[in-house]
């Protein structure tokens, strides 16, 4: 959920933080409280309409500032604290928009003010477009100069920092324009994935054991695909992936042009190769995407332990891809959101009495969309740009051990925010992807040591341990599997080598088979399985999905020293003045000078050494049975 001040993104970008897709089904026990109060935002539609009118005039007054910005310390802080507002502004207005539409998207209101949003995000980013240019054209000393004349323009050292340091990737005027103005032609690729997978696949419809015929689209495979019938499954697996099969040809041309435009955006930018392209945004040092690989590969037989007791309590003895889904414990406890907060804030309680209240004020004043209904918008997001008000989350709660588990996740991306927004400036505020799951991780770290040992029985203790366990495979494992891919992918575009779908697919079900211990006998992953690459969106985004293992790894490290020392201030606000750093700093640094390099194998043996415990309790209490 990273913002520009010089290119204003849409809210979609914002509401990355999305931990599950939950049904969305109605609740009779909603009330007003358990609905987010928009009103924070704009009283009324009238504000919402002002306040868009302000934005135009800003946008025109800010045309005086190109060709100025080197003028005087005077200008370059007038023009810099405009910008800063119009941005602020900017996220206020789309934010209320695009919650207004995800409240009910069958709502004209709301699909028409994110239409009017959208258009205004076009106008902010054609009137700031100069900024980036004319900074790198002032240079790194007359920047400096100004910055050390005024000390309230101390707050944009980090961001001017951002810029200077890609001067040597940036091309002249005449340049950057080329590019932009192929930039708006390059994205069939991911369009075209978008379209065929979601309005023109010809999706099949498959009998199950019990007569049901279903037709298999995207929803209906993520349900059926954990059914408790192993027939029906493979049933799933083979009718839906066979259909992607025969798009093989397509999405791989799709996906080749896509790696293509990476790799010639490299060269132009003048980078030795797509991944450290994609990791100079932020500054991060290749050796934290290559650390993650390198440990992954080292600790697969962590994972393979993992599998081997999923099969033993799935009560099978020849493991295959599609019994990978199926929860390995099933329960019908129900956690009333009610009960679900109060569960939260005592899970917390380690992070310190000031981290309780602010939380429990949050839960008071309707920062959340609690219950599904018709037209909701599904799944689970937070929302922390809306730097002067409060975050907002979305959920779709349904009294499940699950829910709970989002609760607190999505929880800890909003005193993230929280946190952030009351310690900086709003230019350094908002906090890049490398650093957004630490929070929520961190606090289902927190939520699964308060659960066991409240746990009435070694039922319920089963029932938290396999959903941490799951998780950990989901979250950690498979994004780590994706980013070993897409290294491998983007290396051989790089190097000028040719990939077709179907030698895709075979780069991709070899590290597959790789990751589930095919060769070791662990797990059977049919080929035919291997044309999974080409159902994942994530890959159209490049090298960003390996940031939630990374995340989850720092979580896992900061949640075990916190719990270690329970007694330990000194140990807990290292943790928290992280998530108070916002944007003010490189994320890498930020994390690093906590404690907990990603560059180096101990985050990662630490989520390691959590995953084998919970596997050592599981069987502790199998054991005794």
């Amino acid at each position: 959920m990273t913002k520009n001040i010089s290119l204003a993104t849409t809210l979609a970008a914002t509401f990355t933080l999305v931990s599950a897709l939950l049904p969305s089904l109605s609740s009779a026990a909603e009330t007003e409280n358990d609905r987010w109060n928009l009103a924070d935002l704009y009283a009324t539609q009238d504000a919402w309409e002002f306040d868009s009118q302000q934005l135009e005039k800003q946008l025109k007054e800010f045309s005086a500032c190109q060709g100025k910005l080197g003028e005087s310390v005077k200008r370059f802080k007038s023009c810099l604290d405009l910008n800063a507002d119009m941005v602020k502004r900017f996220v206020r207005l789309s934010s209320y928009a695009s919650q207004s539409r995800d409240q009910d998207t069958g709502a004209t209101l709301g699909q028409d003010l994110s239409q009017r949003a959208d258009i205004l995000a076009v106008k902010l980013d054609e009137a700031t477009s100069f900024i980036r240019p004319e900074i790198l054209k002032l240079g790194a000393n007359k920047v400096t100069h100004f910055i050390n004349q005024d000390k309230t323009l101390q707050q944009y050292r980090h961001f001017m920092d951002g810029i200077l340091r890609t001067a040597p990737h940036t091309l002249d005027a005449s340049g950057e324009s080329l590019v932009a103005n192929f930039g708006s032609a390059t994205n069939a690729g991911q369009s075209v994935y978008t379209t065929l997978s979601n309005a023109d696949m010809p999706w099949p419809t498959v009998k199950l054991s019990d007569g049901t015929e279903v037709k298999l689209d995207q929803a209906a495979y993520t349900k059926y695909r954990a059914a408790d019938n192993r027939a029906d499954r493979k049933i799933v697996f083979d009718a839906f992936w066979g259909k992607w099969k025969e798009f093989e040809r397509t999405y791989g041309v799709t996906f080749y042009e896509q790696l293509k435009k990476e790799s010639v955006y490299t060269k132009v930018r003048h980078y030795p190769d797509s991944l450290t392209r994609a990791l100079d945004g932020n500054n991060l040092p290749p050796a934290v995407y290559n650390m993650l690989i390198e440990q992954t590969h080292a600790n697969l037989p962590t994972l393979h332990r993992y599998f081997k007791l999923r099969a033993k309590m799935l009560g099978v003895t020849d493991l295959h891809y599609y019994d990978i889904y199926p929860p390995i414990v099933s329960s019908n406890l129900k956690y009333p959101v009610e009960q679900g907060k109060e569960l939260m804030l005592a899970a917390v309680q380690p992070l310190g009495s000031d981290y309780v209240a602010a939380m429990q004020n949050g839960l008071q004043h309707r920062w959340m969309d609690v219950y599904p209904r018709p037209h909701k918008l599904s799944g689970a997001y937070m929302n922390g740009a809306v730097y002067d008000v409060h975050p907002y989350l979305l959920l779709n709660y349904n009294d499940d051990y699950e829910s709970i588990s989002t609760l607190a996740h999505e929880w800890g991306h909003a005193m993230h925010s929280y946190l952030a927004n009351k310690a900086q400036p709003y230019i350094n505020a908002d906090y890049p992807t490398f650093t957004a799951e630490i929070a929520s991780t961190t606090n289902e770290v927190f939520m699964l040591d308060h659960m066991l040992k409240i746990a009435k029985n070694d039922d319920e203790k089963l029932l938290y341990l396999g959903s941490a366990l799951e998780n950990l495979r989901g979250t950690f494992f498979r994004q780590a599997m994706f980013a070993d891919f897409e290294r491998t992918v983007h290396a051989k575009v790089d190097k000028g080598e040719s990939l077709t779908g179907e030698d895709i697919t075979k780069i991709y079900t070899d590290i597959l088979k790789r990751y589930h211990g095919d060769a070791e006998g662990v797990m059977k992953i049919d080929d035919l399985y291997g044309i999974e690459w080409a159902y994942i969106p994530h890959f159209y985004n490049q090298f960003y999905v390996f940031q939630y293992a990374t995340s989850i790894a720092a979580g896992s490290m900061f949640a075990g020293q916190i719990l270690s020392h329970p007694n330990d201030k000194a140990v807990r606000e290292n943790y928290l003045n992280v998530l108070r750093s916002g944007g003010s700093a490189d994320p890498y640094d930020v994390v690093k000078a906590a404690g907990v390099d990603l560059a180096s194998p101990a985050p990662y043996q630490a989520i390691f050494a959590r995953m084998n415990s919970i596997m050592d309790q599981i069987e502790a209490i199998q054991k005794k049975r």
